[in-house]
This record gives structure tokens, sequence and C-alpha cells, in this order.
């Protein structure tokens, strides 16, 4: 056996000190995106407030505020949807939106190390990262769908007005994204349902194959513009918030001009007030409210519309500063969100009103919502206005700046999530983690423009943004309201905002403990019992279509269980023991800054740094 004299344990002593101090150096590399002005010097912070609520509204105001939530609102009594809408937003929008800004400030983590409070739940965030990944594909997609009609727009007249009755043909050039079209169908046409924007939509901009059985090839101007869009994600995001912070003051804004102009052009229109009539006016039909189905429509549009359950809140929000007032913000958020829905619909109708006058149709004739709205019926009503192709570039730059808000917010959670997994190495270099994850998403997207990139599209949107957000939104508020315990995360949140009295908690607490989870468990339920395989238009979706959607969704939701029983394997003791271990917060658990953590937290946070320290000093004694 060999010996060691004093001498050589001392030359081991010493290098492993120095391989220890260059992993320090290392993890202590200055994150050049961070600022010394910042409060939290390792992550960072958002620059402003603006900047901080700006990417808040734009995240949560999305294509669906445009082209989802007017329709429901005709479809279901017009005025009076607004009840159910309103009182879905107390009962289960609001509690949820606060309840995961205040969790992700409150740690600073994005949403899979937040579940250091409840470990058993970690594969919770996994799932929002996963979903966020597959969401993030397609919805660059339908930007890219807006950047080619956007180019498109350029021209006049617009490729896919009305011009006469006699033929239809259609001069096609992509490589230029310079699409003409000449002689198109007419208003005989558009009553049998076969408008010419609608045959345009199909047969020039997605080169649509018949059936998701038949690929077809990679259609290059979608590509082309599908690249582009990533470009520009990619550079906003390139320096973290620090960038696309300064991105959404014309993101986040632009929207409202141009939903205003809209409004304004569209109210003097013939027909404008039929539509408005229609979306919201004397024609509502209180009797509506009756219906269960309205009812259900409501709760899942404020749930969807919010963006809950999605990682997005938890990821921005843990960029604030620890005293930041995170109910005043979400209060602001979300009743911006939902005034921008209303106001939206104001503009949509008004102009679908003058396009039902034109057609000499009812307005149910051609109101619509998502891509059948944004991309047929609606640029169909743009075309019948004079200068009709600033009216279209205007609208297309708005579903782009729509689109990119909520695409920063998801690209983010992404790119948070593998930092907080692993910040020795990645603290340093976002900008390269952004560009990796953004060549990688575009790479995946790829099928989705193909022939069959629709069919694509609408399956990922189907089977990942639906039912899965809400398990995840239905186990996140039972894990902190049961489990880790909701008195004990409004102590968290007071930590930050202040104490409040127990009249101001009394909602919270309702809406946490019951109220909430109930909401949730029920549109759930009745969800998947209503399920229906998806379809596209008139086309069905072969049977492996459907069992590949169903692989996704369990894909996403099956890191929930398997998280959970390693965490129990880990844990030690008896089977009891474990599973309470597994429940528990985890010792490092709490705000991130040691001067955040106070009295309930005290110093477990500066254990590590306190053993490097010691071993440091014991080496230097040798």
């Amino acid at each position: 056996m060999r010996k060691y004299g004093l001498n050589n344990i001392t030359g081991v002593l010493s290098k492993n000190s120095v391989a220890a101090e260059q992993d320090n150096i290392e993890s202590n590399r200055p994150d050049p995106n961070v600022r010394q002005e910042d409060e939290n010097t390792e992550r960072g912070n958002w620059s402003s407030k603006r900047e901080y609520m700006l990417s808040m509204i734009g995240y949560a105001v999305g294509l669906g505020n445009v082209w989802r939530f007017p329709y429901l609102a005709y479809k279901h009594g017009g005025g009076a949807f607004l009840i159910p809408y309103t009182i879905m937003l107390a009962v289960a929008g609001l509690p949820l939106f606060f309840m995961e800004s205040s969790f992700g400030q409150f740690c600073s983590q994005g949403p899979i190390n937040v579940w250091k409070a409840v470990p058993i739940l970690q594969g919770v965030g996994i799932t929002m990262m996963l979903v966020s990944i597959f969401v993030a594909i397609y919805y660059n997609v339908i930007i890219a769908y807006s950047i080619y009609y956007l180019f498109a727009s350029f021209q006049y007249p617009l490729p896919w007005s009305v011009k006469d009755c006699s033929s239809t043909a259609y001069n096609i050039t992509t490589a230029s994204l310079n699409v003409t079209s000449e002689n198109q169908t007419c208003q005989n046409e558009f009553s049998a349902g076969q408008s010419p924007s609608e045959k345009y939509w199909d047969e020039v901009a997605l080169q649509r194959t018949s059936s998701m059985n038949e690929t077809g090839p990679v259609v290059w101007h979608l590509a082309l513009c599908l690249l582009l869009a990533w470009i520009l994600v990619g550079g906003a995001l390139f320096k973290g918030i620090k960038s696309s912070g300064k991105v959404v003051y014309f993101t986040a804004t632009f929207p409202y001009i141009v939903l205003f102009i809209l409004l304004v052009r569209g109210a003097t229109l013939e027909g404008a007030k039929d539509g408005i009539e229609f979306y919201i006016g004397s024609k509502s039909n209180l009797t509506k409210l009756a219906d269960a189905e309205v009812w259900k429509d409501a709760a899942t549009q404020i749930f969807f519309s919010l963006s809950v359950a999605w990682g997005g809140l938890m990821a921005l929000s843990s960029y604030n500063k620890f005293y930041n007032n995170c109910y005043q913000d979400s209060i602001i958020v979300c009743v911006t969100n939902c005034g921008t829905s209303v106001f939206a619909g104001f503009a949509i109708f008004s102009i679908l009103g003058h396009m039902a006058h034109v057609y000499q149709r009812p307005v149910s004739e051609v109101a619509d919502a998502g891509f059948a709205l944004a991309f047929i019926a609606y640029p169909d009503a743009l075309s019948k206005l004079p200068i009709s192709p600033l009216w279209s570039i205007l609208f297309f730059l708005m579903l782009i700046t729509l689109g990119l808000d909520s695409q920063f917010a998801g690209i983010e959670v992404i790119a948070t999530c593998l930092q907080d997994a692993y910040p020795k190495v990645l603290k340093s270099k976002r900008g390269i983690v952004t560009t990796a994850v953004c060549i990688v998403l575009f790479l995946l997207g790829l099928p989705c423009v193909t022939g069959a990139g629709i069919y694509w599209v609408n399956l990922i949107d189907t089977f990942c943004a639906g039912w899965i957000l809400l398990v995840a939104g239905l186990l996140e508020v039972l894990g902190l309201s049961i489990l880790y315990g909701g008195n004990r995360f409004i102590k968290d949140i007071e930590m930050m905002i202040g104490t409040k009295s127990a009249l101001f908690w009394l909602w919270w607490r309702a809406c946490w403990f019951f109220i909430t989870p109930v909401v949730l468990s029920i549109i759930l339920v009745w969800s998947l019992y209503t399920f229906t395989s998806p379809t596209y238009g008139s086309v069905a979706y072969p049977d492996w279509g459907i069992s590949l959607g169903w692989c996704i969704s369990a894909f996403c939701l099956i890191w929930i269980p398997i998280v959970a029983v390693w965490k129990v394997y880990k844990a030690s003791g008896g089977p009891w023991q474990r599973i309470k271990a597994a429940c528990s917060p985890t010792e490092d658990w709490g705000p991130y800054l040691e001067c955040h953590r106070g009295e309930r937290y005290g110093t477990s946070g500066a254990t590590d740094a306190n053993i490097f320290v010691i071993s440091n000093k014991f080496t230097t004694s040798l």
C-alpha cells in the first residue's frame, strides 16, 4: 500500500484547491447582459418597470384576442357574453395570473426551479417548458404566414381581391414573394363558400395538399418567411430581457394604434353598424347564459388568453426586483388584456359588417374565427376598401407584432429554464443559448411549411395548447394551496408587497383553495368528454396523425409522474417519510438573494459558500 506523507497530502489538497478555484472563476464570470445597478447581479433585472409591464401585456395580449374573442362574443349572445367572461376572469384567470407572477418573482427562478417549493411537482415545470417548445414551433409559422401576407400586400390591387366574374387564374412567383392574381371569382362563388381570398389562402399562400398523408414539397416562400420570423425573435432576445425590453416599446403598443385606426375607418363604412350590432349591440341575447357551453367557452378563453400555465409569467416575473408590487401588476395586465379583446371586436366587426353589406349577405355568413378570420375573411374585407394595400399592410403588421410579443415570452421560458439548470456553464452565454434555440426550432418547424404544413400546425395546436395546460394549471394551484400551503404562500407574497388584512386575502383564499380548482376541474373534464378528433375544414386527419397527436400530449405530461416517482425514490426514510420529504421545500428554497431571505428563510443559502471558504482556509494553513 502506498504511503502518503504530509507533503503528498498538501500537494493533493493544493491541486483540488486550484481546480475548485478554476470552477469558481468560471461560475463567477460576469454575465455581459447584467448591469451593475441590477438588484440581482447574477440573473439580472428588468431595466425599468415599463419594460416589464409592456412585456407582460404583450405576452398576454396575443392573436386570440383578435381572432377568437370577437367571434365567441358574437356566437354566444353578443354583449351577454361579457357576463360569464368577466366572472371567469375573477374566479379563474386573475387568481392564477396573480399566483404565477408572484411565485416567479418570489424566488427569481424559471418554471422548473420554482418547484423547489414542492419538489414532487417539478415535472409540472418540465411540462410547461415542453409545451412552450411545441407551441413556439407552430406559433412562429403563424407569424410567417403574416409576414408572407405583408409582402403580398405591397401591390395594387391586392392579389386576393375580386376583379370580375369571367375566370380564375393565378400567376405565382414565389421566389420574390410577389404574387398577382387576375380575373378572379365573384359573388356567386362566395355564396358557395369559394371566395377568392379562400382560394388564395389554400392554393397560393399554403399550396395546401389534399390531406396530411400527402406531405408535398417545402413551400419555399413560407420557409423564407419562417427564417425571417426566427431572425426577428433571435435578434430581439439575443441579450435576454435587456434587448427584448426595448423591442416591446414598439411591438406591445403598435397593435393598439392599428386597432384604433381600423376602428375609426371601419366606423365610417356603410354596413359597419350591422356588424357591431351582431357583435355586441342591441341584439345581445341574455337567454344564451342558460347554455353551459357559453360558460365553458368563457372560462377557456380567459384561461388561454391570459397565458397562464405556460411558464411565461413565471419566467418574466423572475427578473423583477423583489419588492415589486406583483398584485397591482396582475390587476393591470388582466384588465388590459380583457379590455383589448372587447376593443378588438369593434374594429373587426365594423369592417366585417361592411363586407357583409358589399356581398349583401348576413354578418353571420362572413364572421369566422382563427385562420379563417385572419387570412380569409378579414383580408377579403380589407380588399373592398379604398387604398386597400395600406389597410392590409397595417393589419398584418399588427398580427406580426401581436405574435412576436407572445413568442418572446415562449423563447424566454426555454432559455430561462436552461440557464437555471446549468448556471455555471450558460450564465455568460445568453446570446449563444438564444441563437441555438432559434436554429433548432426553425429546423423543427420546416414540416409546418410544407404542403401539409397547415395540418401539422392545427394538430400541434389541438394536442399541445389545449387540455394539457388545464392539467398543469390545476396541479399548480393544488400544489401551492395544499401541498406547499396557501397561508404560507400568502406570507411569501407579503414579504414582497407588505402585510395585508385578512379581508384582503379572503377572496384569494377562496379562489386558491376551492373556486379556481373546481372551475379548472370542470373545464378539464368537460374538454376531455367533448373532445373530438381534429379536422381542418372538411379534411379529416389520418389515424396515424391522431395517434401522433396523443403521443405528443403524453410526452409533455409523462414527466409529471416520472419526476414525482424519482423525487420520492431519492428521498430517505420509509414510504411516508419519502413522500413527505418530496412534498416539502428544499433547503435552498426561498428568495434568491440572501438580503431578502429574512428570518423566515434564515441563511441556509450560504452553506455551500461557507464550506468553500473553510476548505480554502484549511488548504492555506497546510
